[in-house]
């Protein structure tokens, strides 16, 4: 048995050396059960188990299968184990789950979704030069031509899928900065490189507007993160670590040009945000990943360090509109950065009562996107829709558009970034979408 979860480790693959680790792992989770409430594995862990009287090591392959396929990488097990390296147990659970998953086979199904959903940039730029056909297709959940695309890319076809913007971030961005349009609002106080994020650069640029903006009001110059695309995560979860590794690598070069210039990354996804915080220095182990780690932070993470800095400040002049009550989602990736639900304090900052629900949305990257795990996703959903009703806001926010997603099909309500909000407070006017359905 060997405590590994480095993909270059001669035993990673191996099939006994894993079963035996997985074995370890659950025998200790088993006896502790923090986790309990979590996510489904752990439930599932714990019956099997129990149903085999406590004999961890009676469970199957199959068994232990069971338990990895119902992990969607939230992480919040790690930030809840007490039992995390440097302790002697040396426990990470959600990278033994992901080296399980690369060490299995994979179906042509499995191999054929993983494709469909991690070729983010190849999909993003075509679906965007076609945005009105494409969202024309997307749009109608279970439709025969989305049951169909079920069938062949295993991208589940009742999944509520988020519209593709005609106009790209990087062209506004670029277009902006040609007609000198940037203003800063004050004395220059930081220098930022954008890392946009699929989900911003194709799907929903008006967020990465606002971020400029915003930005911008507050003395902070913003540039693109050039050379860099999608963060790898799709490759990551789904146990492609060579694929991943190509990604980070090209992405951490130039990330870290961009650090060495001056400037730190600000990423306003969470998912994207924790893969350069953490699993670039962890999957690359190399001097420039762990630059851009030390140097990267969550958008609204950004903006509190001003608000709390020494020679720093945030603007507070909200003259704009600001919603009486918000409900505001914290997604898990970003409850996994350990940073504080700084998005929450931004929007308080304005005068909104804001209510936080920490529930998970059942996305986490692309799980909940399979078609084989799109009614546990949905079941996972289902506190995070009662919260929501609950809370009875006059609007919802959420920091991942993927989470935001699922709100919408959830929900119905159409969840905002925190950021727009914070747009909106400083009277800040949206961009006009030139068509694009929102």
């Amino acid at each position: 048995m060997t405590v590994t979860y480095d993909p270059k480790h001669p035993a990673y693959y191996d099939q006994a050396d894993l079963r035996a680790e997985l074995t370890r792992v659950y025998d200790l989770c088993h006896g502790c059960r923090l986790c309990l409430s979590l996510c489904p594995s752990f439930p599932t862990m714990f019956n099997l188990i129990d149903a085999k009287d406590g004999d961890v090591a009676a469970l199957t392959p199959q068994e232990q299968d069971q338990v990895v396929d119902e992990c969607y990488q939230c992480k919040l097990c790690y930030v809840k184990c007490p039992y995390i390296p440097p302790h002697e147990w040396q426990l990470d659970f959600p990278r033994l789950m992901l080296r399980a998953e690369a060490a299995r086979p994979k179906s042509i199904r499995e191999k054929v979704t993983t494709q469909a959903l991690a070729r983010t940039d190849q999909t993003g730029k075509l679906a965007s030069l076609a945005a009105p056909l494409t969202n024309a297709v997307l749009s109608k959940p279970g439709s025969p031509l989305r049951r169909a695309i079920d069938k062949v890319t295993g991208i589940a076809a009742d999944r509520v899928l988020p519209p593709y913007a005609r106009t790209r971030f990087s062209t506004w961005f670029k277009r902006r900065r040609q007609a000198g349009a940037e203003r800063l609002g004050r004395d220059q106080q930081g220098r930022v490189g954008v890392f946009a994020t699929c989900m911003v650069e194709y799907q929903n640029p008006a967020i990465g507007q606002d971020l400029v903006k915003v930005y911008e009001r507050n003395g902070v110059s913003c540039e693109l993160a050039e050379g860099a695309g999608c963060c790898g995560a799709p490759w990551l979860h789904s146990g492609d670590h060579d694929s991943f590794r190509k990604q980070a690598e090209k992405n951490v070069a130039a990330l870290a040009r961009t650090v060495r210039e001056g400037r730190d990354i600000v990423v306003p996804q969470p998912t994207c945000g924790y893969v350069l915080k953490r699993d670039y220095v962890d999957y690359l182990a190399t001097p420039d990943a762990k630059l851009v780690s030390e140097h990267t932070y969550d958008a609204a993470e950004y903006l509190w360090r001003l608000h709390k800095g020494e020679g720093t400040e945030l603007d507070r002049d909200f003259t704009g509109e600001v919603p009486a009550t918000v409900a505001y989602h914290v997604p898990c990736h970003l409850q996994a950065q350990n940073i504080g639900l700084r998005s929450r304090d931004l929007i308080k900052l304005t005068g909104a009562k804001v209510t936080a629900i920490q529930k998970c949305s059942g996305i986490d990257g692309t799980w909940g996107l399979r078609s084989e795990n799109y009614d546990l996703s949905r079941k996972v959903a289902g506190p995070l829709r009662d919260a929501i009703r609950k809370a009875d806001a006059e609007v919802v926010a959420g920091d991942c558009h993927l989470a935001n997603g699922a709100i919408v099909q959830e929900t119905g309500a159409d969840p905002v970034h925190p950021l727009q909000l914070l747009a909106r407070a400083y009277g800040i006017p949206a961009e006009a979408a030139e068509g694009d359905p929102r």
